[in-house]
């Protein structure tokens, strides 16, 4: 039996969860890099040629899926962006980034301290001020393609 759309997810449901993953672009990228391996062992022969193309292939297609794919979630009382939790308590107000504001606080405001999930390919963004006075991180940068949803879960966990 299927819950109904309106009962209350389990307090270890993600009230929101997203994974950024590498543009399409990036992939066509990295197999522009095996077919290149394969051209540099052409000379050698259709065995190392081949070999070129998975290895090369292979070590670009492991770089892409490696920085691009992250994942950032609201659970019970954290947010969990990549490697980090961090507790609900120790965060204050999200602020929603606009792709301007989101492109400054990536550079000229950007504070060395501050801990960033930050992906270029992503233009819109997410600021909430670290208010444990014990962490020197001044906030908590998140590269988001739904902002306003992120926001919106921080807002409802924080509150609950």
């Amino acid at each position: 039996m299927q819950p109904s759309a309106s009962a209350p997810a389990p307090a270890s449901a993600p009230q929101f969860d997203e994974r950024l993953t590498a543009p399409r672009s990036w992939w066509v990228i990295a197999a522009l890099v095996g077919v290149s391996g394969a051209l540099i062992m052409l000379p050698l022969g259709t065995l190392p040629m081949l070999g070129g193309l998975i290895l090369a292939g292979a070590l670009a297609a492991v770089g892409v899926s490696s920085y691009g794919s992250v994942r950032i979630r609201v659970v019970a009382d954290s947010l969990v962006a990549g490697d980090a939790r961090i507790p609900l308590s120790a965060l204050g107000e999200p602020r929603v980034l606009d792709a301007e504001d989101a492109r400054a606080w990536r550079t000229y405001k950007a504070d060395p301290r501050a801990f960033m999930v930050m992906r270029g390919y992503v233009p819109e963004a997410v600021r909430v001020e670290v208010t444990d006075p014990a962490d020197p991180t001044p906030y908590v940068y998140l590269s988001s393609r739904d902002p306003k949803a992120l926001a919106a879960a921080l807002e409802k966990a924080r509150s609950a």
